[in-house]
């Protein structure tokens, strides 16, 4: 059941970074895939980020994008796809282009510290961070952000969105039905910062290519549900 609330758009700002994406064990197996790991301990960490972005920036572009990529998503992708995207990066925005949604989020993250190490070259990542108040008609009707905080946040946003934006062309389906696995990627860090009464607040960051409109709304009706488990159904 579709459940009525208003929003209304706080803060807004553009990124090109994601604070705290990289941590020091991140450099680290960064550097064990150069095999430049040996004599790092006792560095501190502004040294080890500084020599892993050095080391980094010795190798052609997409030498270094290879290294990045296996680091993220060794797992995840093999070998010759990780090889090809390595040398597709340099011309194009994976984080809004590759077909994964769920992968975007570290495709920006890839971007950000490659433009940093090459000084240019790689497309500088553009994402969005920003706030909104949700006020709900009865209390109970803040549950769906319990039940599963990403769709249902997705769905609410997606009604401040013309029908031709992307967001609703790509997932429509899944945005006005009941299984939504793709939201997580589209929202990539989410938080409930405050709530009071029939009022929540979250703050979110997203890529521009989703959200940039939001930077133009100062408020909006919406409807939003939460998923629906096959058991549920």
């Amino acid at each position: 059941m579709q459940t009525q609330f208003n929003v209304q758009v706080g803060s807004f700002g553009k990124i090109t970074k994601i604070p705290n994406a990289w941590s020091n064990e991140d450099y680290h197996q960064l550097m064990a895939i150069m095999g430049l790991d040996d004599g790092l301990e006792g560095m501190d960490a502004a040294e080890l980020r500084e020599m892993c972005m050095m080391s980094l920036s010795d190798l052609e572009a997409n030498e270094a994008a290879k290294v990045v990529l296996t680091h993220l998503f060794d797992n995840e992708l093999t070998e010759g796809k990780i090889d090809q995207l390595s040398h597709d990066m340099v011309g194009d925005r994976m984080w809004e282009e590759y077909s994964d949604c769920l992968l975007h989020e570290r495709f920006f993250s890839a971007y950000a510290l490659l433009r940093e190490a090459f000084n240019g070259i790689f497309a500088q990542p553009t994402g969005v961070e920003f706030t909104v108040n949700v006020v709900a008609n009865d209390i109970d009707d803040l549950h769906i952000f319990d039940e599963s905080l990403s769709a249902s946040m997705v769905r609410l946003l997606s009604s401040a969105l013309t029908p031709d934006a992307l967001l609703h062309r790509l997932y429509e389906d899944q945005i006005s039905g009941y299984q939504f696995p793709e939201a997580a990627g589209i929202v990539w860090q989410l938080q409930q910062t405050a709530a009071e009464g029939l009022s929540r607040q979250f703050k979110m960051v997203s890529s521009s290519f989703w959200f940039s409109k939001l930077a133009e709304i100062e408020q909006f009706d919406a409807t939003s549900h939460a998923d629906v488990s096959d058991e549920d159904e």
